[in-house]
């Protein structure tokens, strides 16, 4: 054998030898998250609530599957106008009166991997019942195979939202991807130019371990460490959005669980940590829809006070009083108000 040929071979053999190698590495550590969670979820799965909880999400997964056809239609956008209250249920006449900006603004609602828009079908409805005015659920093609692709998609449906309905801004719900996919809307193509809030749950922040499990393209973006959620991870000075991430402990698809908290230090976040909510029920769970609903809901007056304050700040003029930086600890609490670790 000659010494082209020798080398010939290394040069192929190599890069495949260190795939292997890198892959074997990974197996340890792998099986070492797999058998925690597997811990985590028999404690959790066990208990009363997580009884509970399993039920609830395995009843909502039987109607979601009988509803998934339904959602493979589109969904047309029914902008209206709230020139009378007097016809309005009282839950909605109040937000309508109350801050008229916060029930016009336009809600953008993306589901997850492999999904539809049958997902936010309780959701939606509870939004409509509260008083907001337009809220259009979308579906993105089945075959997305790039994050980034979908999030181009994603700006096209906010700049058709805005052009039928006139309104500057949107809001954007995401569950599971479809929460990272307007993140990175936001943070990395100018979304927060025209998106008020992000809301996610149960989206993979900092990606999921399950998702090591599959070969595709876009499930290796999910992996903790991927390109993508690295892109995410750097710095984003200036970000206008606020957003409002709800995550449980009970979450069996985002492993480990604490990977759906969204932790950046430019971004403007507040949590919501459940207990005993699956990752499929987290858009019918009550308390999700009452905090998301009700933030929204006094949004506008809140965020004129925030930029006042963030303003007088940057001028020197004054410290704000009981304000915590976003994402510190003491700032996040979970549903029983306490600090969520």
């Amino acid at each position: 054998m000659t010494f082209l040929t020798y080398r010939s071979i290394m040069a192929t053999a190599l890069p495949g030898w260190r795939r292997l190698r890198a892959a074997a590495a990974g197996v340890p550590s792998l099986a070492l998250d797999l058998g925690q969670a597997a811990g985590y979820a028999l404690r959790t799965f066990t208990s009363p609530a997580g009884l509970r909880g399993l039920a609830v999400e395995w009843a909502w997964l039987t109607a979601h599957v009988a509803l998934y056809p339904v959602g493979l239609a589109e969904e047309t956008v029914r902008p209206h106008g709230h020139y009378r209250t007097d016809s309005l249920p009282p839950v909605k006449r109040s937000l309508v009166v109350a801050d008229p900006a916060a029930a016009g603004t336009p809600i953008l609602l993306i589901h997850g991997i492999m999904d539809n828009r049958s997902v936010f079908t309780v959701f939606a409805h509870e939004l409509r019942r509260r008083g907001f005015g337009v809220v259009n659920a979308i579906n993105y093609s089945l075959l997305t195979g790039d994050l980034r692709s979908a999030a181009h998609e994603l700006h096209g449906h906010v700049e058709r939202l805005r052009e039928v309905t006139g309104s500057e801004k949107v809001h954007i719900v995401g569950h599971s991807l479809g929460g990272v996919i307007a993140r990175y809307y936001v943070q990395r193509m100018g979304g927060d130019a025209v998106v008020d809030t992000v809301v996610t749950l149960g989206s993979p922040h900092s990606g999921s371990n399950l998702a090591r499990l599959a070969p595709t393209a876009l499930c290796r973006q999910l992996r903790p460490g991927s390109d993508v959620l690295r892109e995410l991870a750097e710095p984003a000075p200036g970000c206008r959005t606020r957003f409002l991430v709800v995550w449980s402990r009970m979450d069996e698809i985002i492993l480990p669980q604490r990977n759906s908290r969204l932790r950046h230090p430019d971004l403007d976040v507040q949590e919501l940590g459940l207990d005993d909510v699956g990752h499929l029920s987290l858009p019918i769970d009550r308390r999700t829809v009452h905090w998301v609903a009700s933030t929204l809901a006094r949004g506008e007056q809140e965020r004129r006070e925030h930029d006042r304050v963030r303003d007088r700040r940057l001028r020197g003029s004054l410290r704000p009083a009981g304000r915590r930086d976003p994402g510190s600890a003491e700032a996040v609490t979970d549903q029983r108000g306490a600090p969520a670790s």
